[in-house]
């Protein structure tokens, strides 16, 4: 077992990390808003992403979004012909992501989007760029939390309508009692103020919220990822450009630019993604052909 302690981090300021559902997808920054979904050289490329998770896809009024899955977006889209000033931001929350591929508002969507067979009935996939686990967040001082399975008698947050903290539940610790809240900043609010003893999502995620400034040494992940969250960029069905995506992840991770943008994301929280989920078998990429 591996435990991160959280430092100071040079990331996006603080961000409430709002989950329940949101309006339509709206665009943001960004030139053009051509179609291009036949390639590059086209007038732009329109990319979902989230505004509201500091490390994947933040961005703050006006800026320019930062984070990993931002980075990632940005190299896909120069391979595929786009310079950065080429590309649309649209705000896709995690309850639009479908709907948004389905009727056009995106050409791809980067999203901390995790490939499920449920989600494929509706759209296709390339990648994964990034296999993640979930994890705990608890306090710098937490002792007894080591992993899912000693959460009887503990209080675990979780937001609103996730599966996160239920699976736990079932499969870890029946004794845990299961607190919902209607973003993750609120469950690290209870965590700081000892009302929850742990918050659980993916550990990419939790390593984005215990970054922020105000969060600063605070909290640590206890480094003992127990599932699997296959990070997809999603496309619209019968894309034709799946092959060229999985091209550009591979060339990604050879020159180095993915370490890159995940250190960059990252800085200064301690956090290291589980290096056998990334080079394992559930790293491998989607087949373009089904």
């Amino acid at each position: 077992m591996r435990t991160k302690l959280i430092s100071a981090a040079a990331l996006a300021a603080s961000a409430v990390l709002v989950m329940t559902a949101c309006s339509p997808s709206q665009s943001g920054g960004g030139g053009g808003g051509g179609d291009g979904s036949d390639g590059g050289g086209g007038d732009g490329v329109r990319i979902g992403i989230k505004y509201d998770q500091p490390g994947l896809g933040f961005r703050e009024g006006d800026g320019d979004p930062t984070g990993f899955d931002v980075e990632v977006a940005k190299y896909v889209a120069g391979e595929l012909g786009y310079s950065e000033d080429q590309i649309e931001w649209v705000q896709t929350p995690s309850a639009n992501r479908e709907n948004a591929l389905e009727g056009g508002e995106v050409d791809m969507i980067l999203a901390s989007y995790s490939i499920t067979p449920e989600r494929d009935e509706r759209v296709d996939f390339a990648g994964p760029y990034f296999v993640a686990g979930q994890d705990l967040l608890v306090r710098a001082d937490e002792e007894e939390i080591t992993g899912p399975e000693t959460l009887d008698g503990k209080n675990l947050c979780s937001v609103t309508g996730s599966t996160s903290a239920q699976k736990i539940k079932d499969e870890y610790s029946q004794g845990v009692e299961l607190v919902e809240q209607g973003g993750y900043a609120e469950c690290v609010t209870y965590l700081e103020s000892g009302q929850v003893d742990a918050v659980t999502t993916d550990d990419i995620i939790l390593a984005g919220l215990a970054a922020t400034p105000e969060n600063a040494e605070k909290f640590k992940i206890v480094g003992n990822p127990f599932s699997v969250e296959r990070y997809g960029v999603g496309i619209p069905t019968g894309s034709e450009q799946c092959e060229a995506i999985n091209e550009a992840i591979t060339t990604m991770k050879d020159d180095g630019a993915w370490q890159e943008a995940l250190d960059a994301a990252t800085e200064g929280t301690g956090y290291t993604p589980d290096e056998e989920l990334n080079t394992g078998p559930e790293s491998e990429l989607e087949s373009c052909d089904d």
